[in-house]
């Protein structure tokens, strides 16, 4: 059975959890090590990864890149209108053409749907990189960035602040399954899904209050207010105009609590250069690691092919 990596809500806790130590494992074991060596193990020996991008992308395109590298692999990556996909080719077409080239496909999608659907024609792993609906390779590199600081994510509390959007739909379906309770502040208008509200069960509160999501949790997280393919640019920042993460916000969590933004960030808007540039921010911290919990998702993905 092929080991696809499409959302967290699909994944048992076991799996889940297996994925994060082997990310700390495979970091710790590369202390010291120049980027380009391969890990000692290289479980993507002789394997490509086909990527593919619908969407712009830094953090995504680069970890990816050095991920398969380390893993000991190589990777083809192409933009969507470079390939028969963008001109109208149904996306079952591609993946089934891809699945007789490569060994593993991530993609970074407009619409969740068509990675779902290219899953499903898929006889090799497909990795979700980002849809309009999760991002669940970003927070698994979160988490592992909360665990460095704050030891396991099992019984904290997190503050999600600002827009519902993919990532936080990605930490609700977390937060059951890692035993983390979840806080997310939001004006009515721009809740998350409540279909994905509803994976987080008991671990979620929802909130228009700030401060009521921040006081005494452990890590403050937010994103950019207006994302790749909103229009409705000048609405958000009227809605998210109080939902800025200042400094006042950041001193109602744990004194010790870690602030985290997926990047780029619109210093100014959702949070000020004071924060994240502050002692508490761990963003860069967070987007290496990106590096770190792809390798554990190749890994995972290849482990029974």
């Amino acid at each position: 059975m092929v080991r696809h990596f499409l959302d967290i809500h699909r994944l048992d806790a076991a799996d889940l959890r297996s994925i994060l130590d082997d990310a700390h494992a495979r970091k710790a074991a590369r202390k010291g090590w120049p980027q380009g060596r391969p890990d000692a193990d290289v479980p993507a020996r002789d394997r490509v990864l086909a990527m593919i991008f619908e969407k712009n992308s830094t953090r995504t395109r680069f970890s990816f890149d050095a991920a398969i590298r380390q893993l000991g692999g190589t990777a083809i990556i192409a933009n969507a209108g470079d390939m028969q996909l963008g001109r109208g080719e149904p996306v079952e077409d591609t993946a089934r053409v891809l699945s007789r080239m490569v060994d593993a496909v991530m993609i970074r999608a407009n619409n969740h749907e068509d990675v779902e659907r290219f899953a499903q024609a898929s006889t090799v792993p497909v990795i979700n990189g980002l849809t309009d609906r999760s991002h669940p390779c970003q927070i698994l590199a979160d988490i592992v960035t909360i665990e460095e600081r704050l030891g396991p994510i099992a019984g904290k509390t997190l503050a999600w602040i600002g827009d519902g959007n993919n990532v936080c739909h990605s930490f609700i379906h977390a937060a059951p399954l890692l035993g983390f309770h979840l806080n997310i502040a939001c004006p009515a208008d721009y809740h998350p899904d409540l279909h994905d509200l509803a994976k987080g069960g008991s671990a979620v509160t929802l909130t228009s209050d700030p401060r009521d999501a921040v006081r005494g949790a452990d890590a403050v997280i937010t994103d950019t207010w207006v994302s790749m393919g909103d229009s409705d640019y000048e609405a958000r920042l009227a809605a998210f105009e109080h939902y800025s993460v200042d400094q006042a916000l950041m001193d109602l969590a744990d004194p010790d609590a870690l602030f985290l933004h997926c990047l780029p960030a619109h210093r100014g808007e959702e949070v000020t250069d004071a924060v994240i540039d502050g002692p508490r921010s761990v963003v860069w911290d967070e987007a290496e690691n990106r590096i770190h919990a792809q390798k554990a998702i190749l890994a995972w993905c290849f482990a029974d092919a």
